[in-house]
């Protein structure tokens, strides 16, 4: 049974067997009841394998998606360390 707090991990291979299985005609349905998986994550092992070959996110982003990721990261670094330059002047105001 599936449990959020656990959440399974499958290897890419076997994610590509099942993208295989419905390739070759077997019902979407069967292929979830079969190994216990939901529709969505189905869908989107379909999806981003037919699409690109790959079923990693990483490898479906467009330049544009993976420059905005970069720029969020960057983002969040550099408001962590104002913060920290903030607590200091605040350390350093008090003596």
């Amino acid at each position: 049974m599936r449990d959020p707090r656990h959440p399974r991990h499958f290897t890419d291979e076997f994610k590509r067997q099942i993208v295989d299985l419905y390739n070759a005609g077997k019902p979407k349905r069967e292929i979830m009841d079969e190994y216990d998986l939901g529709k969505s994550t189905v869908e989107r092992w379909i999806k981003s394998i037919n699409a690109t070959g790959s079923p990693r996110a990483a490898c479906n982003r467009t330049p544009e998606q993976n420059r905005i990721l970069e720029l969020e990261r960057e983002n969040r670094r550099l408001r962590m360390e104002v913060d920290v330059l903030k607590q200091a002047a605040l350390i350093y105001a008090r003596k």
